[in-house]
């Protein structure tokens, strides 16, 4: 079974740069195939200079090698795997973008509050969908779509406000950049908890909020003090 933390399908061999176009085109496919997520190919990094720089041009890209290529990028998504084979082999190296508000929403939270509330959640039986953490130090869950409309107003009946904590629901217009994604030199996207044919069935919003808004809210807490 795959690891826990490691980018689907990586071995020492993936590792080798001329390798990760199939690394990504593999991923892309697997996630159309046996998750029935939608998936379309982003931006990629090109060597510029001798640097790694976004291929849309931007030298101040906020997520170099990791975002939609156009607007319409929602409409350009496919959930066949074939179909995604053949994108990617156009465009070897694209990122892999998955639209969220189709099979899924996500709950984004910081790293911190992200693994706290997963511990906590062992504890207490609940059963996860996949989780993903970012270079930007922010865990994403995978729960059914609905939750990111759903998320303010659950965290408010428990007394927090959900963007003062750091908890951002993301569902419909959204998107998440799937492992093994690079973005820029800060390093992959990863899965800290990977899609299993135990989390085939997403848990809903509701499983997962008090744990999530617990842990979000100890962990703001924790930075007010700091600086105070």
């Amino acid at each position: 079974m795959w690891c826990v933390e490691e980018p689907i399908g990586v071995t020492e061999a993936a590792r080798i740069p001329q390798q990760r176009s199939e690394q990504l085109l593999e991923a892309a496919a697997w996630y159309a195939q046996e998750r029935h997520w939608d998936v379309v190919p982003g931006t990629w990094l090109e060597a510029v200079a001798g640097a790694e720089r976004c291929s849309c041009g931007d030298a101040g890209c906020a997520e170099p090698g990791a975002h939609p290529t156009r607007p319409d990028w929602a409409g350009q998504a496919t959930g066949n795997a074939a179909t995604a084979r053949r994108m990617w082999s156009q465009q070897p190296g694209s990122s892999v973008i998955l639209p969220a508000g189709r099979t899924f929403d996500v709950l984004d939270v910081p790293e911190s509050a992200g693994f706290l509330a997963m511990a906590r959640m062992e504890r207490m039986g609940i059963t996860l969908g996949p989780v993903i953490r970012t270079p930007a130090r922010r865990t994403l869950f995978f729960v059914l779509p609905g939750a990111a409309a759903k998320a303010p107003a659950l965290v408010q009946q428990l007394g927090w406000d959900a963007r003062a904590v750091g908890l951002v629901g993301r569902g419909e217009g959204h998107y998440v950049a799937g492992p093994p994604t690079r973005v820029g030199g800060r390093g992959a996207v990863q899965w800290a908890r990977r899609p299993s044919r135990v989390n085939l069935w997403l848990p809903d919003a509701e499983e997962l909020i008090n744990p999530l808004a617990y842990a979000c809210a100890r962990e703001a807490a924790d930075a007010r003090a700091r600086l105070s």
